[in-house]
């Protein structure tokens, strides 16, 4: 396991060999490393002398242990500044045995339930010596920090710690006392106690039915399971890396720079560093934790050395793989949930979100304080976030969605305001818009009737409004958003593979990725008769067969075209609603309505649409559940790797699948006046307006994304809220009948139960939401330049939504570790690619851009002048209507003319060949090819190129890291080497100043 860092060497004295003397380096020895690296410091005294640069960001456990916790932090915490004394060897723990108490007589006494509580003789036999000493702290200030936490009550436990007000709460267990799974739970907390956690039980101030099962890991279970968890904490010994760029720049060029830095004005969205008390930078490494190397690290204090998002994932750990029955299959916290053992397990927050007195003079009560008022609060929604705390409360794979989140929102900025100034553009123009002009003049131009019974001919003038609003969308500058967008999205997400590069090598993830994921516990309990060598572990392990896997995999595809056939059968639904209401429409009495039946049939069907797709939606994620744990993936990163590709698909095709039917097939199949198609010989299909077909497509885009993320802002926060406000409800009212006095003094595992959990799918809904934004946004962005601005605002109110979710409404998640966004980042790229062909099809098909520059440039009165003007577009309305022979008028007929126009390249009826297709039909119709494959070619040449371009990891990042690298083994081998000196010291031996 480190081999890459420590290897046993042999030191010769004249007293004999150290076996067990440790070195680190990449080497077999260390006098072949200083043979190989001749001319480099060997020292970590010669290094500091070099001019240092500012230190490395890489630890922040590192700065849990510090003296930069937020104002009255340590009250919350509640943990001793000095070391704890060794414990006795001959005490023993107190435990009760696990019962059922089915008939309680009173609520007052603790003698009530069975109390499964280990005592302080349980403590850490870790050696003092590796402490760092710190100034005594008096026993008087100490019963005076837990008086402030008990509010001087000491009947009232502290709702972080144990009843003795040191063991810090580091999980929460609770179940019913009627539940009939006693056994289980009794052998699971027997099992746990076995692996060396300490159990406290207390009872619900507001259910009395409800228990509190609080999990306290102490010193020596925390080293053992980091040992095994490969969990990377911080040396002892603190080390700078010089800074060759500043020798050859030298110090007055950066002097000046800060100089005229500090004349700019502060940039308002950075938060103050008075505001973070607890971000300032740390200058520690980190390398895995090792019980025997425990003289490398920086304890300063056993209780605050691993953080409290560390401690929870250790414990986590502990519980997925401690059994509750016999058996390999008998184990897992996540089983124990699924059959109402337990009702939650959870994290304990860090205490109260609000105080009483002001952040700024009283500074934070703890750190979920100081992320509501420094990130949570709406009034602080134009700063930045703060990533690092975010990390450290939440963990990092939290911390890495909300840093792509907040990457997302920025890099919308650029892409909303051309999207703006693209409909500005539109919107100053369509006044001037030569066909505009033409359809609002066309008095005398009567159109054919738009359905077969009770609909009449109509002016093309009264479709005015139509054509302004479709200019809006449809104009010059559309090709050019589009091509923009696409560049877009490549410059995106190559800038996010450099951010994430930076947020890993500061978050300390850089050699987390090459660690071995675990295995599920239902995995485990599924193949664990058949076993196969792990090639990177070298350990048996469960395994599934190709045939089982590709067995389960085809059901599971079958599964996903099934669901994907049911969305199109509902759009095919839409479809047919849609004729049905064109015909009831443009034959309506209201005139108002009949006038604008496109407007009121486009409206109604994206209305039925939308509701189509929120329902579905529940559907599929419940399906996707199935087919998922069908597959039983073998880690919990493919099995939500593989449920957020189901989710992406189904949702995908289920938002999109109406939108690329108006787009692309929309009065494609109309026919002509005479020879309509017909669907089912019933209704006839639908045409587009002689504008085109834009503006359904603008209309079908917007309202969708505007409806969908109204609903689902209101179902992140406003459900979670309606369902706190009743939990408060109901906890006010058995506080009142238990005679608890206020909110205030309730603990925190009661105020914690009362919150909504967290997603059971984890951020995959999160993650989903954007995926999809990010679709709407680039996908048909020719069709609605608006959409980046519509993401931009909805993004920048998300952000603060989220945050005062996860902050305020939900129960703490576990902290997970993470690198990357996981599958979400392929999927980015896959609409990418997707955002191009469809943007090409949708100029060239959809919009009546071509159509207009092969007119301007081939039938309009400037054909030998070239494109220059709107003037050169005269007469095309006249060229994009052919004629129909409806016969000798009728009477009751509004327009007595025999002839109607519709929009369509053929013959009039007069001609050799009538209503057949025209030469200017096929030459539009080639200059659509033509367009699609130039367009394409050009933007996907552009986006290699960018993405070549751009290095996916900073250079200096990469200098850095390796010059990292390389102190990082000095510094090993030179702690190594004073302790070793100060053990024979110690014995009375002679050391040489080089070798111990």
């Amino acid at each position: 396991m480190y081999a890459a860092w420590f290897i046993r060497v042999r030191i010769f004295t004249n007293l004999g060999t150290h076996p067990t003397a440790t070195m680190v380096h990449h080497s077999g020895s260390i006098q072949s490393f200083k043979q190989q690296n001749k001319g480099m410091h060997t020292s970590i005294s010669e290094i500091l002398k070099e001019k240092t640069l500012k230190p490395s960001r890489r630890s922040l456990p590192c700065l849990a242990q510090s003296q930069t916790h937020p104002h009255n932090l340590n009250h919350f915490l509640s943990v001793p500044l000095s070391p704890e004394p060794k414990a006795d060897t001959n005490t023993h723990s107190v435990s009760a045995s696990c019962t059922h108490i089915t008939t309680p007589t009173t609520d007052t006494s603790k003698d009530q339930y069975a109390e499964e509580m280990e005592t302080g003789a349980y403590e850490s036999r870790a050696d003092e010596s590796f402490l760092i000493q710190q100034k005594p702290v008096s026993r008087g200030k100490l019963e005076a920090r837990a008086d402030s936490v008990r509010g001087n009550n000491p009947a009232i436990p502290s709702g972080l710690t144990f009843r003795d007000g040191k063991k810090r709460i580091d999980y929460i267990l609770v179940y019913k006392k009627s539940s009939p799974q006693v056994e289980k739970r009794c052998t699971f907390e027997r099992n746990l106690r076995a692996e060396r956690l300490m159990l406290e039980k207390e009872p619900s101030l507001t259910n009395n039915d409800i228990m509190f099962v609080k999990i306290h890991a102490p010193w020596d279970t925390l080293c053992k399971y980091a040992e095994q968890m490969n969990i990377r904490m911080p040396f002892r010994k603190k080390c700078y890396f010089s800074d060759w760029k500043k020798k050859t720049l030298g110090s007055r060029f950066h002097l000046r720079c800060r100089q005229v830095k500090s004349w700019l004005p502060r940039n308002p969205m950075k938060l103050d560093k008075e505001a973070l008390p607890d971000l300032e930078e740390s200058d520690c490494y980190t390398a895995p934790f090792s019980r025997a190397r425990m003289h490398h690290f920086t304890i300063n204090n056993r209780d605050s050395f691993f953080s409290n998002s560390t401690r929870s994932r250790i414990v986590h750990h502990v519980l997925q793989r401690t059994k509750y029955e016999d058996g390999k299959s008998k184990m897992g916290i996540n089983r124990l949930l699924g059959n109402g053992t337990y009702e939650a397990a959870f994290p304990p927050h860090e205490g109260s979100y609000k105080s009483r007195h002001p952040i700024k003079t009283h500074g934070a009560q703890n750190h979920r304080h100081l992320l509501y008022e420094r990130w949570a609060r709406w009034g602080i929604w134009y700063k930045y976030q703060p990533l690092d705390l975010i990390r450290r409360y939440f963990g990092e794979k939290i911390g890495l969605y909300f840093a792509w989140l907040g990457w997302y929102t920025g890099m919308l900025i650029p892409a909303a305001l051309v999207g703006l100034f693209v409909f500005l553009y539109g919107l100053f123009t369509m006044d001037s818009s030569q066909v505009s002009k033409e359809i609002c003049e066309a008095n005398t131009t009567i159109m054919c009737p738009m359905c077969e019974v009770n609909c009449s001919a109509w002016k093309l003038s009264d479709s005015c409004v139509y054509a302004k609003v479709t200019h809006l969308f449809d104009n010059g500058g559309t090709v050019f958003f589009a091509i923009f967008m696409a560049i877009w999205a490549t410059v995106f997400l190559e800038f996010w593979k450099r951010r994430r590069a930076e947020l890993t090598y500061d978050w300390d993830l850089i050699d987390w990725e090459e660690e071995e994921e675990e295995l599920r516990p239902q995995f485990e309990a599924k193949y664990s008769r058949k076993e196969r060598v792990n090639p990177v572990s070298g350990k048996p392990e469960p395994f599934q067969p190709f045939t089982d896997k590709l067995s389960r995999l085809m059901v599971s595809v079958s599964g996903i075209f099934f669901m994907i056939s049911l969305v199109l059968t509902a759009v095919f639904a839409v479809v047919v609603f849609r004729l049905i209401a064109m015909e009831k429409f443009a034959s309506f009495q209201w005139e108002f309505v009949k006038k604008n039946w496109q407007f009121a049939t486009s409206g109604t069907g994206v209305c039925i649409n939308f509701m189509i797709i929120m329902s579905l939606n529940v559907v599929y994620e419940k399906v996707a559940y199935l087919l998922t744990n069908l597959e039983h993936p073998r880690t919990e990163s493919e099995w939500e790797n593989s449920f957020a590709l189901k989710m992406f698909l189904f949702q995908f095709v289920n938002l999109n699948s109406s939108t690329f039917y108006i787009a692309f097939f929309l009065g494609r199949f109309a026919g002509r006046p005479g020879d309509y198609n017909k669907l089912f010989n019933r209704w006839r299909m639908e045409e587009c307006h002689p504008s085109g077909c834009l503006i359904d497509l603008c209309l079908q885009m917007g309202v969708i994304m505007v409806l969908k993320q109204i609903w689902n802002n209101f179902m992140e926060l406003g459900y979670p809220l309606l369902q706190n406000w009743w939990s408060r409800r109901k906890m006010r009212r058995a506080g009142e009948q238990n005679n608890v006095e206020c909110k205030e003094k309730m603990p925190q595992w009661d105020k914690d139960w009362n919150l909504q959990p967290m997603n059971a799918h984890g951020l995959v809904d999160e993650y989903l939401e954007m995926v999809l934004q990010f679709g709407f946004t680039t996908i048909f962005v020719a069709a609605f330049p608006l959409a980046p601005l519509l993401a931009l605002l909805n993004n920048i109110i998300e952000i603060r939504l989220d945050a005062y979710k996860f902050v305020t409404q939900w129960r703490r998640p576990m902290p997970a570790r993470a690198t990357d966004i996981g599958i979400w980042h392929g999927i980015l790229e896959g609409i990418g690619v997707v955002a191009v062909i469809t943007n090409a099809f949708v100029i060239a098909i959809t919009s009546d851009y071509i159509p207009r520059f092969v007119y301007a440039f081939k039938y309009g009165p400037c054909v030998d002048k070239g494109y220059r003007h709107e003037q050169c577009l005269r007469g095309y309305m006249n060229s994009s209507l052919s004629v129909f022979d409806m016969g000798e008028p009728q009477n009751e007929s509004q327009y007595q003319t025999r002839y109607c126009r519709y929009r369509d390249y053929r013959a009039p009826p007069w001609s050799s060949e009538p209503y057949e297709f025209t030469l200017q039909f096929w030459h539009v119709l080639a200059a659509r090819l033509a367009f699609i494959i130039v367009f394409e070619h050009l933007v996907f040449g552009i986006k290699t190129f960018i993405a070549h371009l751009i290095p996916d990891m900073p250079k200096d990042l990469c200098e850095r890291m390796r010059r990292e690298k390389y102190l990082m083994q000095e510094m090993m081998y030179e702690a190594e080497l004073e302790h070793l000196q100060k053990e024979r010291k110690k014995n009375g031996k002679r050391y040489h100043h080089e070798w111990p």
